[in-house]
């Protein structure tokens, strides 16, 4: 591609980096959790209207999502940037979505600067409810990645990944009815739904034992009863159960779901078992688009862990894993906090809203736009980054 191109894109950023920081760092300050998003998502497309794009918000069914399109000077493929912006409970942006989100924009901004230039469509896309919810699997099933060819985003973290190690996960809630007694006077007359969770809770523990490495089974109680001398009727837990891949998150559902039943025989009570209508799916990187990040990242000054090194450290989920098995996909990780500061923690809230994270925003909207601009440009690139898709599910030999 003409270094003229990755000049402008370089520039315009550059241009656009006060207000960049600025969106990054309001959205931080005001965090929002799944499906409320409605700050980020105002300040977000106020800045898009800002620069003469046209925005449309409450698409593919989720009232904070939005979607902005650049029509390219000719024909050719579509480039999907996409940007999370919900934050976690009680620690905020420990995730660092504000800078997910400024990144998305930087680059479809810097994009904008040369899309007479480029062949195809940049469509953006603000996927809320990455956190809870699979926002981006509810906008997909409502046709957002209908005639996408490839789609882009960055996530922060202590390090420079060219893919996030990402592993499927379900939710399920579960709920134990039993009856209330006084605890002391006729504890006989009561079921205690405590016990039901706890006794679920202590056969999930002994089912860690004997699991694959690369599953994992976590949950809390979210309700425990009243008070002490009243028998529980009814409790409430949440739980996280993951695997490497959908085939064997499927073997693990049942497997959890039976402890549930079990707490519930073995206590009396009634149980409810809510698994979450959204599975998040493992992430399937596709490496020639990662790689191409990669190159224009550390051309910026950064450098990368190796991925095979970086999946000794485990792995979390993302919504992301489902759009990856439907079109060709990336989700590299970059650097704002020191390696020992993990996602997910308060401390990383604070690195996610300085100037490491300022840095990430503007080095992410570069990388991210120079790899869309490359894959519209590039056919070559084009038949790679399919190629490996389709081997990667299984379409080619």
């Amino acid at each position: 591609m003409s270094s003229a191109i990755y000049d402008q894109i370089n520039a315009r950023v550059d241009e656009l980096a006060d207000e960049l920081i600025q969106a990054s760092h309001e959205i931080h300050a005001k965090p929002e959790l799944a499906f409320k998003e409605y700050f980020a998502c105002e300040t977000l497309t106020g800045v898009l209207r800002k620069h003469d794009l046209e925005v449309e918000t409450g698409v593919f069914t989720l009232e904070t999502a939005f979607e902005t399109q650049i029509q390219g000077s000719a024909a050719g493929p579509t480039a999907a940037i996409l940007a999370e912006y919900d934050a976690l409970p009680g620690i905020g942006h420990a995730c660092g979505h504000n800078i997910i989100a400024t990144t998305a924009l930087g680059a479809t901004l810097g994009l904008q600067a040369v899309a007479s230039q480029l062949p195809g469509q940049i469509r953006l896309l603000g996927t809320p409810a990455e956190e809870k919810g699979g926002g981006k699997e509810l906008m997909a099933r409502a046709g957002a990645f209908d005639g996408v060819d490839a789609a882009l985003m960055i996530h922060p973290a202590g390090v420079n990944l060219a893919s996030m190690p990402s592993i499927c996960v379900a939710e399920v809630e579960v709920i134990y009815h039993g009856r209330s007694a006084h605890a002391s006077a006729m504890p006989h007359k009561g079921i205690n739904a405590l016990d039901g969770l706890l006794l679920a809770y202590q056969a999930i523990s002994n089912l860690r034992q004997h699991i694959r490495s690369t599953e994992r089974i976590h949950g809390i109680i979210t309700e425990g009863g009243a008070a002490p001398n009243i028998v529980p009727d009814r409790t409430a837990g949440q739980f996280y159960v993951r695997a490497a891949d959908e085939k064997d998150l499927a073997k693990l559902k049942p497997r959890v779901q039976a402890c549930f039943e079990a707490g519930s025989k073995g206590s009396g009570c009634e149980v409810e078992v809510n698994w979450a209508g959204v599975d998040y799916l493992d992430l399937n990187t596709n490496w020639p688009l990662a790689d191409q990040f990669q190159m224009h990242a550390e051309s910026l000054g950064r450098e990368f862990v190796p991925y095979e090194q970086a999946l000794r450290f485990g792995a979390g989920s993302t919504d992301m894993g489902n759009v990856s098995h439907r079109v060709p996909s990336i989700h590299p990780m970059l650097a704002v906090a020191p390696p020992n500061v993990v996602i997910h923690n308060p401390e990383f809230a604070k690195w996610a809203g300085s100037e490491e994270g300022d840095k990430a925003v503007l080095d992410g909207a570069k990388a991210l736009a120079l790899t869309t601009a490359d894959y519209l440009l590039s056919p070559a690139l084009q038949d790679q980054a399919r190629n490996a898709y389709d081997v990667s599910k299984g379409l080619t030999a």
